[in-house]
């Protein structure tokens, strides 16, 4: 069951917006806020009955399906209502670009590299690495196992330690590349970034005490 299929829409306080609420849309995979709704009891029907996002809108007083035009569907992959059950928090897999003006998000392209892209990266990894050997390197370099993409991992962290003595943009680079096989490593013990995100937030929290 996916986990916007349980949602109790009679949680949701209706009344204070005349029957709306706010839907705020992240990218599931970067966090990126990606645009800002609203829904009624049928959009969120509909949304949940059909994994794709649909608003109400509140000009033309009807529902309307994010990418019925355009083709840059939103697809739901959770629903969350905030503290005060009068908002929601959508997160999502978009087709494309959410604006209608072609940007990514509807607050403009204006943005500094977002760490998020990291969450991105392990669906990439995730994809390729059920890809055929010959064409994808991910693949290739889980084909020959731990030890082997281990051994990857050592040498990009020799490689990122060194670059540091070189110049701020080696550095950058060759952390990437640490940071791309880290991402394969992990991958292949069934583990995530935010398994080690995890860890570093309870020892943080544990040195708070």
């Amino acid at each position: 069951m996916k986990e916007f299929e349980n949602i109790d829409a009679d949680r949701i306080d209706w009344d204070k917006g005349d029957g709306l609420v706010p839907a705020i849309v992240q990218d599931a995979a970067t966090s990126r806020v990606r645009m800002l709704g609203y829904m009624n009891r049928e959009a969120l029907a509909q949304t949940m009955e059909t994994g794709k996002v649909t608003f109400f809108g509140r000009s033309k007083q009807k529902l309307w399906v994010k990418g019925e035009t355009s083709g840059n569907f939103l697809h739901v992959e959770s629903i969350k209502i905030d503290c005060d059950s009068d908002t929601l928090l959508i997160q999502a897999r978009p087709d494309g670009p959410t604006c209608h003006l072609g940007t990514e998000t509807c607050f403009g392209e204006g943005h500094d590299p977002d760490i998020g892209f990291l969450g991105q990266l392990e669906q990439i990894v995730a994809a390729r690495s059920k890809a055929d050997p010959e064409k994808s390197y991910v693949a290739k370099l889980m084909g020959k196992g731990i030890e082997k993409i281990a051994q990857k991992v050592g040498e990009e962290a020799v490689e990122t330690a060194l670059a540091a003595a070189v110049s701020p943009q080696r550095l950058a680079e060759e952390a990437a590349d640490l940071l791309f096989h880290l991402v394969i490593l992990l991958k292949a013990r069934d583990l995530a970034l935010s398994d080690v995100a995890d860890v570093l937030e309870k020892r943080h929290q544990e040195a708070g005490k």
